[in-house]
C-alpha cells in the first residue's frame, strides 16, 4: 500500500477542511432560512472548551431568577459526557448539524471570544461578545497587532461588524474597546458578569468548591494562575512553593494550600510541573472565578485575572522574573506593573520577602485609589442589568411578552 509523501498529506489535509467547511456553509445558509426563536439564548465559553467566564454566570442568573422555560438556553460544548452534570439547559456538541441549527435560530448569542466565519449572523438576532476580560494589562488586537497574526486579525475585524453589543468593566476599557477593538457599536458600561459573584455572600459556594476539591474548611488557600508565553515554556512557572508557604504562614498564619491554575492554552502540560506537598494542580478547573473566590491569596503575572480580584480586597503578588524578556518578545503592556497597586516580585526571594513586608492597609489604600482613577463599573449587578437589556431584545412586543410569560409561569 502506497503512504502519500507529506507535502501530499499536508494537501490531502487542506482540502478535507475546505470541503467540511464548504458543507457547513451550504448548512448555515440553510439553517438561516428557518424561523427564529425569539426566546432563544446560544452560549460558548472559549469556543465550547469550558462552562465559564461572563456566559456561566449571564446564564445562572437567568436560570436563579426567571420561570423555567421563560428563556431557551442553549450551550455549546466540544466535550458533551464531560457536562452531564450541567441542569437547566440545553446542550450540543460544537460544530455538529444540532449546532448549527441552534446557533441560526438564535435570538441572542453570547460568546467571550471572537467567533469565526461560521457564525453568519442573521438580520434579526443580536450578538452580545462579553470579552474575557473587566481590564487588562497586555496590550489586545488593534493595540498589538503587530504582535497577532495576519488571519486572526481579519477574524477580529469581521466579528467586530457582527457584533451589537460589547461589555466593559471600567473607563478605562471603553477607551481601549473604543480605540483598539474595531467597534463601533454600542458598548454597555455596567461591569463584567463574571465579577457578580465578588459581591455576594459565598459560604455555601466555598463549603461546596473545597470539598469538590478534598480541601478541609480551616485550610488557606493562595492560588497561583500566570498567563501563558507564546513558545508554551514551563520555565518561568518556577516558584518555590513550600518556602513561599512558610513566608505566607509566618505572615498571615495558618496552613497554607497551593492552588496551580495554568492557562487553558496550557491544559495539556500542567501535569509536567514539579509539585509538593501541598500543592494541587486545578488547571482543568472550568471556572477560574470560583478559585478566585475560594483564594486568600493570588499570585499572578500578566494576566486580567489580577484586576477581577482586586474587588475581594484581597492580597495579590505578581511574580515577574521575566519582565524585560515578555515586554520584548511576547505583549507591550498598557500600565507600567509598578504603577499598579499589586505588589511585583522578580525572584523566589524577592517575593518572599515582599510576602513579610507587606502591610495591609497601605495595600488597600493603593487598591482603592486605582479603582477610582480607572473608573470601575463594577457593582454586583451586571448579570441583573444585562438580562434586563436582553429581554427586551428577545420581547420588544409588549403584549408578546406578556402572553408568553404568563405561559412560562
Amino acid at each position: 500500500m502506497l503512504l502519500p509523501k507529506k507535502g501530499e498529506a499536508v494537501f490531502m489535509l487542506l482540502n478535507k477542511e475546505k470541503v467540511k467547511k464548504f458543507i457547513s456553509l451550504i448548512i448555515i445558509w440553510i439553517f438561516n432560512c428557518l424561523p427564529i426563536k425569539n426566546n432563544k439564548i446560544f452560549m460558548v465559553s472559549y469556543y465550547g472548551s469550558q462552562y465559564g467566564c461572563n456566559p456561566k454566570y449571564i446564564s445562572e442568573y437567568i436560570m436563579k431568577n426567571y420561570p423555567k422555560g421563560y428563556f431557551d438556553i442553549v450551550w455549546a460544548f466540544h466535550d458533551l459526557g464531560s457536562k452531564k452534570h450541567l441542569t437547566g439547559f440545553r446542550k450540543v456538541k460544537t460544530m455538529s448539524l444540532r449546532y448549527f441549527y441552534e446557533l441560526c435560530t438564535s435570538k441572542v448569542i453570547v460568546t467571550n471570544f471572537r467567533t469565526t466565519d461560521l457564525f453568519i449572523k442573521r438580520k434579526h438576532q443580536f450578538y452580545i461578545q462579553t470579552w474575557h476580560s473587566s481590564l487588562r494589562l497586555k496590550k489586545i488586537e488593534k493595540d498589538a497587532e503587530d504582535s497577532l497574526t495576519a488571519d486572526y486579525v481579519q477574524l477580529a475585524k469581521n466579528d467586530s461588524k457582527k457584533c451589537d453589543l460589547l461589555l466593559s468593566g471600567c473607563e478605562v476599557s471603553t477607551d481601549i474597546f473604543r480605540r483598539a477593538f474595531w467597534y463601533k457599536g454600542n458598548i454597555f458600561q455596567k461591569g463584567s458578569p463574571r465579577n457578580d459573584v465578588f459581591f455576594q455572600l459565598n459560604t455555601e459556594v466555598r463549603m461546596k468548591i473545597l470539598k469538590q476539591l478534598n480541601i478541609s474548611l480551616d485550610s488557606k488557600l493562595v492560588l497561583y494562575a500566570p498567563t501563558f508565553r507564546k513558545d508554551g515554556s514551563l520555565e518561568v512557572y518556577d516558584l518555590d512553593y513550600e518556602w513561599i508557604s512558610d513566608e505566607l504562614s509566618k505572615r498571615f498564619g495558618g496552613n497554607w494550600i497551593f492552588l496551580i491554575k495554568l492557562h487553558p492554552h496550557l491544559l495539556s502540560k500542567s501535569d509536567q510541573l514539579k509539585f509538593g506537598k501541598n500543592v494541587l494542580d486545578v488547571t482543568s478547573y472550568d471556572d477560574i472565578q470560583e478559585l478566585l473566590c475560594i483564594s486568600d491569596i493570588l499570585i499572578s503575572d500578566y494576566s486580567s485575572l489580577m484586576f477581577d480580584f482586586s474587588i475581594t480586597k484581597r492580597p495579590c503578588f505578581l511574580y515577574i522574573p521575566d519582565i524585560l524578556d515578555y515586554q520584548k518578545n511576547e505583549r507591550n503592556l498598557y500600565f507600567d506593573v509598578k504603577d499598579l497597586p499589586f505588589i511585583c516580585a522578580y525572584s523566589n526571594k524577592d517575593l518572599a520577602g515582599k510576602i513579610a513586608g507587606f502591610h495591609y492597609a497601605q495595600y488597600e489604600e493603593s487598591l482603592n485609589d486605582f479603582l477610582s482613577t480607572i473608573g470601575s463599573f463594577e457593582n454586583g449587578k451586571a448579570s441583573e442589568d444585562l438580562v434586563k437589556l436582553i429581554n427586551e431584545v428577545c420581547f420588544s412586543d409588549k403584549r408578546r411578552k406578556r402572553s408568553y410569560a404568563t405561559e412560562a409561569i
